[in-house]
């Protein structure tokens, strides 16, 4: 049977299917578990708080407006899994808002406690001496009374405009008349939320460390009333809404992209808000003032005990505390780079695979530097799609321009979060002369690649940097990734060609080594798939392994449970969200899932086909989702090099596999478990381990030379 969508039909029934939010829950569920970690040192668990807080405000934001936004259109047609967009939002809200309880009261009984233990004191306005609060104003009248606007809200001054993610207070003042008046004022995001004030008062401290804060918040509360001169201040309450902004955008119908794009950022502040989130204490009035104006129902209300949007607690993470985080890792830069001064050089001689955060970022820097300087350089193609601020890489590129080299950059201007970032960057590439493209009509560009073009003696050679990730220096030291060197001829062929469809135009549908979505990637993996079910048949071994960070497509799980059905054994190490269900008897027998969740996020893609014992791993730029293989342009190239295969397998692959420490597994509920070890096992974790195997096989490599 040739596997393809018609043939993998009779799966597509919703008891075979996780529904994708959910499982996205399950996800920021495991990343809580980590905030609630014994074993990590304190400003790590609430580092993860915030990392938590900052996934679901997103997840609001994009995943459920999505829905909000079907339900008002009428939507009831369910998804693959069987749920419709009202039942979905449902079995959302029953997840989250239990999960909020618990994470408030581990906050305040647990880590505010514990901070202070460790001199870290997050203070209450009450807490303070008469001194000390008269400082604290004094600080307030000059610093942030003149940043601070009350609106008022009567028949001749409408409801205000409230920012996506802003901290308001919702206010009740009284005229002397005895006349009662709703106010809202902002909290300015410009001004730091958890205010360092042991730096503020004059009292000094002992010469021992000790951090005093106060929510910003609780600073502007206590003086409300000299925003209301002559009126009493009743009572004023914290809100905070989400509004959608996942943005519209018909490409088909726009003279200019960029301006397009622009165009929608802006509205994008005006999008309608699906979460209210107000504090314990708000009367009913003032919820209901906020729901009528707001345009929102009492179940998208999230009533909230303690502070609002926990994802500021990061600015914590700053402390100069070094005994209550992890131990600090530094990237190694690969022996190979210090064998010769020409990066060209070292390439043309093999292949060659980078693991970042364990492998440092700076030989992609340098390779884009050294060939913006390289007077033998012609051209430079490159994918940019999130690239951060101050990009060292961007630099370079311009550099290269200006030095008269052919430069030609795909920015992708729709990259979700990105577009002001990626807009500011294309105007700069392009002032310096940079051939700029935004990409294909309807597709984002998510590959990741680097061409480089450079005259040799024996002609004209090309080098190409392909990666699971992006081009962007500071994720890298934050993100799981794997790149790759080569001057492979028809590596190098792809590329081109690929970055010759960007660019203009073309019809090319096959290519020598490089999969390509939306061309051919999910047929190219369908067919490996099924290559592993024909060996089995025929007496063989039949074994995949998949990396990945999102497993949702439809016609792949179904092939997957095609092939354990057919004694194909099949290990997924899924970060994220995964709609298969696994260990199910009759259908995904053979199947284990398991999620890593550690000190960084795992990000890279990497997929693995024993093949009759000619083993074959494949890296690539997309996940297994219908937006990665149909709606997307994402580059996955084989790992050709036996010596880097047999590396890929053992320290990320095998690795992952046998972690016991960060590992969960998923369960036929939908629930995961930690991946306990056995008394026989030793304790693996695997980001740990290879911190240590980078680290002591550099010392080993230096030893030698």
């Amino acid at each position: 049977m040739k596997l393809n969508k018609e043939t993998l039909k009779h799966y597509f029934t919703p008891e075979n299917f996780f529904n994708r939010d959910l499982s996205w829950l399950e996800f920021n569920k495991r990343v809580l578990e980590e905030a609630f970690n014994k074993d990590l040192p304190l400003l790590d668990r609430i580092k993860f708080i915030s990392i938590f807080s900052s996934n679901l405000d997103e997840f609001y934001m994009i995943r459920v407006s999505g829905l909000v936004e079907q339900i008002r259109a009428r939507v009831i047609e369910p998804t693959i899994d069987g749920l419709t967009p009202i039942e979905e939002l449902r079995g959302i809200e029953k997840q989250v808002k239990p999960t909020l309880e618990k994470i408030y009261k581990y906050w305040s009984s647990k880590l505010v406690p514990e901070l202070r233990e460790n001199n870290i004191c997050i203070c209450n306005y009450t807490d303070f001496s008469l001194s000390e609060k008269k400082e604290l104003n004094d600080y307030f009248s000059k610093e942030i009374y003149p940043v601070l606007t009350p609106l008022a809200f009567d028949p001749g001054r409408p409801f205000p405009y409230i920012s996506n993610l802003s901290l308001s207070f919702a206010i009740l003042v009284k005229k002397p008349s005895g006349e009662k008046h709703f106010a809202r004022v902002k909290i300015p995001n410009i001004l730091p939320r958890l205010l360092r004030i042991d730096k503020i008062l004059t009292k000094k401290a002992n010469k021992q460390f000790k951090a005093k804060y106060v929510w910003l918040e609780d600073l502007i509360k206590s003086n409300l009333h000299l925003l209301f001169p002559g009126l009493e201040v009743i009572e004023a309450h914290n809100f905070r809404i989400t509004r959608n902004t996942d943005m519209e955008i018909q490409e088909d119908e726009a003279d200019d992209l960029l301006e397009l794009i622009e165009e929608n950022i802006k509205q994008r502040k005006f999008g309608s808000v699906v979460r209210l989130e107000v504090d314990r204490d708000m009367p009913d009035f003032m919820i209901e003032t906020l729901t009528e104006n707001l345009e929102i129902k009492r179940e998208a209300i999230h009533i909230i005990d303690g502070p609002l949007g926990l994802s500021s607690v990061m600015s914590l993470y700053s402390l100069p505390l070094h005994d209550l985080k992890e131990k600090p890792f530094h990237p190694v830069v690969p022996q190979v780079f210090e064998e010769e001064e020409n990066i060209f050089s070292i390439i043309r001689q093999r292949d060659i695979l980078l693991h970042h955060p364990y492998d440092s970022f700076l030989p992609v820097i340098q390779f884009i530097k050294t060939a913006s300087e390289d007077p033998d350089v012609l051209a430079i193609k490159q994918t940019l799609y999130r690239v951060g601020s101050n990009s060292p890489i961007v630099k370079s590129l311009i550099e290269a321009a200006d030095r008269g080299k052919q430069v030609a950059v795909l920015v992708e201007l729709k990259a979700r979060f990105d577009e002001e970032n990626n807009i500011y960057w294309a105007r700069e590439l392009e002032k310096a002369g940079v051939h700029v493209v935004y990409g294909l009509l309807g597709l984002k560009t998510h590959s990741k690649m680097t061409l480089v073009v450079r005259k040799e003696l024996d002609g004209v050679k090309r080098y190409v940097h392909l990666g699971t990730g992006n081009y962007n220096a500071a994720t890298a030291k934050l993100y799981t990734d794997l790149g790759m060197f080569s001057a492979n001829e028809d590596l190098c062929s792809d590329v081109s060609e690929i970055f010759n469809s960007l660019t203009g135009y073309s019809e090319q549908t096959k290519y020598r080594e490089l999969f390509v979505a939306p061309i051919n990637k999910r047929d190219r993996f369908l067919k490996l798939i099924q290559r592993e079910i024909k060996n089995t048949a025929n007496g063989g071994s039949g074994k995949i392994i998949f990396k990945l960070n999102s497993l949702v497509d439809p016609t792949i799980i179904a092939a997957l449970y095609e092939a354990s059905k057919s004694e194909v054994k099949i290990e997924l190490i899924v970060r994220g969200i995964c709609c298969l269900i696994p260990q199910q008897p009759g259908l995904s027998d053979n199947i284990v899932v398991r999620s890593i969740v550690g000190r960084y996020l795992e990000h890279s893609r990497a997929y693995y086909f024993y093949n009759n014992g000619d083993e074959e791993i494949y890296l690539s730029s997309a996940d297994m989702m219908q937006r990665n293989l149909d709606r997307r342009v994402e580059q996955t190239f084989p790992i050709q090099d036996k010596r880097l295969k047999s590396h890929l397998k053992k320290t990320l692959l095998d690795t992952s596999l046998e972690d016991n420490v960060k590992s969960r597994i998923l369960l036929p509920t939908g629930k995961y478990v930690f991946n306990q070890k056995v008394v026989t096992q030793k304790e693996t974790n695997m980001q740990e381990w290879l911190m240590a195997h980078t680290s002591k096989t550099q010392s080993r490599t230096k030893k030698k030379n």
